[in-house]
């Protein structure tokens, strides 16, 4: 496959990337508007508002990847923490 044909693809063109992030943000709000038509009864108070589900999700969402991003930097370790790397003229 050459250059060309892999750069013809539908999404590497910029304008078809436009249009799904419109695509995800309406379908993204039309589930959010939904809960009008759908009665929902929450267990907590909170949880009956119009959106909660949506806010509780992206808030989780965003606390795990700090989270993770934390742990990441917690357990990072130096590139030659292993012992290195050791060259092969260096057994001789």
């Amino acid at each position: 496959m050459s250059k060309k044909e892999q750069r013809d693809h539908w999404l590497d063109r910029p304008a078809n990337i436009k249009r799904l992030w419109r695509v995800f943000a309406a379908l993204l709000a039309l589930t959010v508007l939904a809960q009008l038509a759908v009665s929902i009864k929450g267990y907590f108070g909170l949880d009956g508002w119009l959106g909660f589900g949506a806010a509780f999700g992206f808030l989780s969402c965003l606390a795990m990847v700090l989270f993770a991003k934390g742990l990441g930097y917690l357990l990072k370790r130096r590139e030659d923490y292993y012992g290195g790397k050791k060259e092969p003229a260096d057994d001789i």
